[in-house]
C-alpha cells in the first residue's frame, strides 16, 4: 500500500490523530483502514509502509469513522503492555460517543470481564480465570482433541478434497471449547454464530446479543447442573463472581477459544502446505509442527491487532501525543515484524507478542498450543500427501481489523479410508 492509498478522514473531534511533537489537539491526516479488503489481502506491506512513514505509532481506522492509534514498534508495545496505569483497558468513556451498530463496538466495549478491567478488579477476575484454566487436564485434553478430530477427518477423507476451515478447524475448535466449558451443542451453536458476527463486524450488535444470551443460558445451566468443567469451576471459585461477571468471563473464554484457535490451526496449516521447509520436515527433516506454530505466531498471529487500551488523558510517547479516550491498539503482527527486532529466525524463538505481555497476557497459551498442535498432527498423520487445491496466492483473507483469517483453505489428497476411532 502506498502513501497515496492511505485514506483521508474527517475533521470531527472523534478523529483526533496522534500528533508529532505538538499538543494533543484534533488534526487531519491520513489513516490506514484496517477493515479494508486491501489491508486483509496484504497487511505485511502495509505494516512496512507504516513503519517507514510513521515509526512506532500509526494513525488507523478500525471501522469507518472510528479512529485509533496502532502500535507497530516492538519496544513501544512492551512499554504500553506493562503500564496499565497510563494505558488502562476501561473503554466506557470512549464508547459513549460510539454508535450502537459500530462493527467493532462488541469487541471493544466495556464488560465486567477481566479483559476490560485493571487494578484489584482485574486481579480478582484473573485469579478465577487462571484457576479454571489450571484445572484443565492436558492429558485428557489431548484425548479430547483426538476424539473430535478423527470423526471430522472421516467425514471427508474418502472424498479426496476438503475445505480445512469449514470441515475441520472451525468445527474442531467449536467442539473443543464446548467440551472444556461443559457447553451443550445447542447453546454452543448460538454462541458460535453470534461470535462470528462480532469478529466479522457484520450485524455485530445482533451477534453480540445472541452471544451474550447463549452465555447467560450456559451459566444458568451450570448453576443448576454443575459438572467437571471450567464454567462450574468459576462458579465455585472463592472470588464469588456474580451472574454478570460470570457471563462475561465465560464470554471472553469462548471468544478466545474458537476464532483465534481456528485461525492458529489454519494459518499454520497454510504455512506447512506452502513452505518447502515444513514439507521436508514432515518427511523427516528438522522443522516440526511446533516450529511452524511459532513462526505463525510471529508472522501471522490469529489475533493480529488487539490488546486495546484507552488512555485517560493525552499522553506523550515516542514523541507522539496520543489523544485521551481513543483506542490504542497493539499490532502483534506489526510489532513482531518490526524491522528493528525481526531477524527472520523463528525456530525456538518465542519473543513474539502473539500472547500479549504484562498483566493482561493470555493465561491459556499452553492449552492453545496443545489444541492447535494436536489438531494439525492428527490431520497430517491421516492425510500426509495433502496439498493446496489452488495456488497459494489465490487464497482469500477475510477482512477485519483485528484478526488474520483465511476465508477458506481448500486442499486435495488421495482418497483415504476412514480412521479407526479409539
Amino acid at each position: 500500500m502506498t502513501t497515496s492509498q492511505f485514506p483521508p478522514h474527517s475533521s470531527a473531534s472523534t478523529n483526533a490523530c496522534p500528533v508529532q511533537h505538538g499538543s494533543p489537539i484534533d488534526t487531519d491526516g491520513p489513516r490506514v483502514a484496517l477493515y479494508s479488503e486491501e489491508f486483509a489481502a496484504d497487511p505485511h506491506t502495509t505494516y512496512r509502509e507504516m513503519h517507514r512513514q510513521y515509526g512506532s505509532l500509526a494513525p488507523v481506522e478500525l471501522a469507518p469513522g472510528i479512529p485509533a492509534t496502532l502500535v507497530i514498534g516492538y519496544h513501544t508495545a512492551l512499554r504500553i503492555l506493562n503500564d496499565p496505569d497510563h494505558f488502562p483497558h476501561d473503554s466506557r468513556t470512549w464508547q459513549k460517543d460510539i454508535p450502537s451498530d459500530c462493527p467493532v463496538l462488541p469487541m471493544l466495549e466495556w464488560r465486567p470481564a477481566v479483559i476490560r478491567n485493571d487494578g484489584p478488579t482485574h486481579t480478582r477476575l484473573r485469579q478465577a480465570i487462571v484457576a479454571g484454566i489450571e484445572e484443565i487436564d492436558l492429558f485428557a485434553l489431548h484425548a479430547t482433541v483426538e476424539q473430535i478430530a478423527v470423526p471430522l477427518i472421516n467425514t471427508f477423507c474418502e472424498n479426496g478434497s476438503a475445505d480445512l476451515i469449514s470441515q475441520y478447524a472451525l468445527p474442531l475448535s467449536f467442539a473443543v471449547i464446548n467440551a472444556m466449558l461443559g457447553c451443550p451443542p445447542e447453546i454452543g451453536q448460538r454462541a458460535a454464530t453470534g461470535l462470528a458476527a462480532m469478529f466479522e463486524g457484520v450485524d455485530a450488535d445482533k451477534g453480540n446479543a445472541m452471544f451474550s444470551q447463549a452465555m447467560f443460558d450456559l451459566v444458568t445451566l451450570k448453576r443448576a447442573e454443575p459438572g467437571n468443567d471450567i464454567v462450574s469451576g468459576l462458579l465455585q471459585h472463592p472470588a464469588n463472581l456474580d451472574d454478570d461477571e460470570m457471563i462475561h468471563q465465560v464470554l471472553c473464554l469462548y471468544g478466545a477459544g474458537i476464532e483465534p484457535t481456528q485461525n492458529l490451526i489454519v494459518n499454520t496449516l497454510r504455512l506447512m502446505l506452502t513452505d518447502d521447509r515444513f514439507a521436508a520436515g514432515l518427511l523427516g527433516g528438522s522443522l516440526s509442527t511446533r516450529d511452524a506454530l511459532d513462526e505463525v505466531l510471529f508472522t501471522d498471529p490469529p489475533l493480529s491487532n488487539y490488546c486495546v487500551s484507552f488512555p485517560k488523558q493525552p499522553i506523550l510517547i515516542d514523541g507522539v501525543w496520543l489523544p485521551a479516550h481513543q483506542p490504542v491498539v497493539v499490532s502483534m503482527a506489526g510489532c513482531n515484524n518490526d524491522p528493528t527486532i525481526n531477524s527472520g529466525e523463528y525456530t525456538d524463538n518465542r519473543a513474539h507478542l502473539a500472547w500479549s505481555l504484562g498483566p493482561h497476557a493470555c493465561p491459556a497459551r499452553s492449552v492453545a498450543y496443545m489444541i492447535a498442535q494436536d489438531a494439525i498432527d492428527q490431520l497430517l498423520d491421516a492425510l500426509p500427501d495433502m496439498r493446496l487445491a489452488v495456488a497459494a496466492q489465490e487464497l482469500a483473507w477475510r477482512p477485519g481489523p483485528l484478526h488474520r483469517a483465511l476465508a477458506a483453505l481448500p486442499v486435495v489428497f488421495p482418497d483415504s479410508p476412514p480412521l479407526n476411532i479409539s
